[in-house]
């Protein structure tokens, strides 16, 4: 069974994207691949044939994984969200109380996820940590290294 997966518009656009690139422009490529080595003579001697057909499966693995997330995935509403606690898409800002420093971070979904544009998935040590907490909560978060504790102290939607 899989599971639901949820996307802003724009990531789910991005999704949709990528797998009607991979499907137009990747799988041409590929079968042209096949059909060159497959002139070249002998395909039990071929290396090119073998490899070429490798990249195929390979390809075919990510069309089919890309497809079944697109049809596990749903749109979150964002005008719905409550915004007294920490949920996806939430923008939130921490305290770090070992030693003070600020971090402002939104949740999003793992494949959305870019810590360099402050975007953390939900799935993360980090996110989860966070999820469902209210301004003033602290959350003790479990990583690598020991854990930290971040206080909330606020929440917001963009």
């Amino acid at each position: 069974m899989s599971k639901v997966s949820y996307y802003t518009e724009e990531g789910l656009k991005k999704l949709r994207a990528e797998l009607d690139k991979l499907r137009d422009i990747e799988r041409p490529k590929a079968s042209q691949a096949i059909a060159e080595a497959r002139d070249k003579g002998d395909l039990s001697e071929n290396a090119e044939y073998d490899a070429a057909k490798e990249a195929q499966g390979m390809l075919e693995m990510q069309i089919a994984k890309l497809e079944n997330t697109l049809a596990n995935a749903r749109i979150i509403n964002e005008s719905e969200l409550d915004t007294s606690k920490v949920l996806v898409l939430s923008t939130v800002e921490v305290k770090n109380k070992a030693n003070g420093a600020q971090m402002k971070y939104t949740l999003v979904a793992q494949s959305e996820a870019d810590l360099k544009s402050g975007k953390i998935s939900v799935d993360s040590p980090i996110g989860k940590g966070l999820l469902g907490k209210k301004v003033g909560d602290i959350a003790i978060i479990t990583v690598p290294n020991g854990s930290i504790e971040l206080e909330i102290v606020s929440i917001a939607r963009n």
